[in-house]
């Protein structure tokens, strides 16, 4: 086997992945596709242009020799905010193919969290897109270990094109291993501080494989669009990784995901695989009929963040007549570890195990549970992170992952979601998922969204706590909304489930990545009774 290849042993799903002892990801995922005939196929659409393999790979290398020239030294770290596009490209595929490190971070920061991130990573360069100015360079003039190169991803002078401009088109891979460190990734925060988890450089490529094409069946005809964004692990491998691994064509996006925007997305370039969450499909169902998009190029679409809820998928199948495959991954995993396939959906289930993956359910004590019991989820596999930047909680324990999920094994093999494990609810002594709650609150007509934290009665007691966006918040009526879910969970739940305190509020606190973030909630103040029933008003209007 030649350096910097990976071979796929034949035969079924989940073959041994065997890579050349010297691997850099940017080989395999840029370098090989004009000697493979793919210089003239385009890589990547957005409004404004379309980049072909050639014009890619050429650009890559630019960067790669742009960044170096710089100043920026190999196996030093680059945080890079860009947004979706080509040049995101350029940056994060440059620095690996010139051996630097690269390291995405959320567009939609403050300058105190980018602040953060420079002092946390010790970074020797930053690029940029100059529409995040406003708060980035504030946070650039008042870190204290500033890095010695920054740069804008557009613009005269001593931005990144210019220097790209004068750069080299040709640039020898830096040696590397597949277990060398090749990228980062901050954890999206929906349990506190980001972590940085530090990933191979044959995570990327394992993923693709085992999920991407072993999973879901992409393949090279593919147009991929997903509204989740470059900067976090999921729309890293759907915008990105998936793509380029096939030999597909991607379509970028940097503008906010709405229902308009991404309807108007899929019409003109006309994707066939499109990657969303369950918060966007719940929106795009509820503007369908307004907006009757033609969504007739999909294959099928793909759902992560969040469980998505069965009558969400239903909905979907019924207005386009495709499906929306479910799945979980993590930032540590690199991508999806469980998922549904085409064609065979089990809904309200998250699937089964990807290819390569090994999955165990064990309880408190770290025994493993039999099927029917929920417990935490651990997972073995090759895409897992190396380890924490500056962390002492280990990635990996005992060669497991824990992912802070807690799931349950069907008889029939697949894998049913219960929430966070920090999360769950014990409820008049007795285990609560607020997965179950939530999806039976979401249910309701007047319901686009929901989110069940556990609050402490007078009695010092856990009872569930929803918080609810209405569909119509325009028209609602409190009290009357309010009243009416508790009805509608009492009628549905066992009897100490129904949610002893209902809010109503225009949105949810999310991550980046479209997960509700319950820790937010559970540390909010309860809203004055006027906005929300106690447990007594809520019992006693429910009647």
């Amino acid at each position: 086997m030649q350096d910097n290849t990976l071979a796929v042993e034949s035969g079924a799903s989940g073959g041994r992945l065997r890579f050349a002892p010297r691997f850099n990801a940017a080989a395999a995922f840029i370098d090989r596709h004009v000697g493979e005939g793919r210089g003239t196929s385009i890589a990547i659409r957005t409004a404004n242009e379309e980049v072909t393999y050639a014009a890619l790979a050429e650009r890559v290398a630019r960067c790669g020799n742009a960044l170096l020239a710089s100043g920026i030294p190999r196996g030093g770290r680059l945080l890079m905010t860009v947004l979706d596009g080509p040049a995101f490209f350029y940056v994060f595929w440059g620095a690996i193919k010139a051996g630097i490190v690269p390291v995405p971070l959320n567009t939609l920061l403050r300058a105190a969290d980018y602040g953060w991130f420079i002092e946390d990573s010790g970074c020797a360069g930053f690029v940029y897109s100059p529409e995040l100015a406003a708060e980035i360079e504030p946070a650039l003039a008042a870190a204290h270990q500033r890095p010695s190169v920054v740069l804008r991803t557009t613009g005269d002078g001593g931005a990144l094109p210019a220097l790209m401009a004068q750069a080299s088109p040709l640039l020898d891979l830096a040696p590397a291993a597949p277990e060398d460190e090749c990228y980062w990734l901050y954890s999206s925060g929906s349990t506190g501080r980001p972590k940085g988890a530090v990933h191979a450089q044959r995570d990327l490529a394992v993923s693709c494989q085992r999920y991407g094409v072993e999973t879901i069946g992409v393949r090279q005809d593919d147009v991929f669009f997903s509204a989740a964004k470059l900067f976090f692990a999921y729309g890293l491998g759907n915008a990105m990784g998936f793509p380029l691994w096939v030999g597909g064509t991607t379509v970028l996006m940097p503008d906010r995901p709405t229902p308009e925007s991404t309807f108007a997305a899929i019409e003109r370039f006309r994707p066939s695989v499109f990657f969303g969450v369950p918060t966007l499909f719940a929106r795009q169902i509820a503007e369908f009929q307004r907006l009757q998009p033609d969504l007739s190029s999909l294959r099928f679409c793909v759902s992560a963040g969040e469980a998505l809820p069965a009558h969400l998928f239903e909905a979907w199948r019924q207005l386009t007549g495709t499906e929306i495959i479910d799945g979980i991954g993590s930032t540590e995993a690199t991508h999806m570890y469980i998922s549904n396939r085409p064609g065979a959906v089990k809904p309200g289930s998250t699937g089964r195990a990807v290819p390569g993956y090994t999955l165990k359910i064990v309880d408190d004590q770290g025994n493993e549970l039999p099927p029917g019991n929920a417990g935490r989820l651990l997972v073995r596999g090759e895409s897992i992170a190396k380890c924490y930047w500056h962390s002492t909680r280990p990635t990996l324990v005992d060669g497991w992952f824990d992912t802070g999920d807690t799931y349950r094994l069907d008889a029939d093999g697949t894998y049913t979601y219960s929430g966070r494990s920090d999360d769950m609810l014990k409820v008049g002594g007795i285990w609560c998922s607020p997965i179950e709650i939530e999806a039976a609150l979401i249910e309701h007509p007047d319901v686009l969204e929901a989110a069940v934290v556990g609050r402490e009665d007078a009695d010092g007691l856990v009872k569930p706590e929803a918080w609810i966006v209405p569909k119509n918040p325009d028209t609602a009526a409190p009290l009357d909304i309010e009243a009416a879910l508790v009805r509608h969970c009492k009628a549905r739940l066992a009897p100490y489930k129904y949610p002893r305190w209902v809010h109503l509020v225009p949105d949810l606190p999310k991550t980046a990545t479209g997960k509700i973030q319950r820790f937010v909630l559970r540390q909010r103040p309860s809203p004055i009774p006027a906005a929300g029933l106690g447990p007594t008003a809520a019992m006693e209007r429910a009647q």
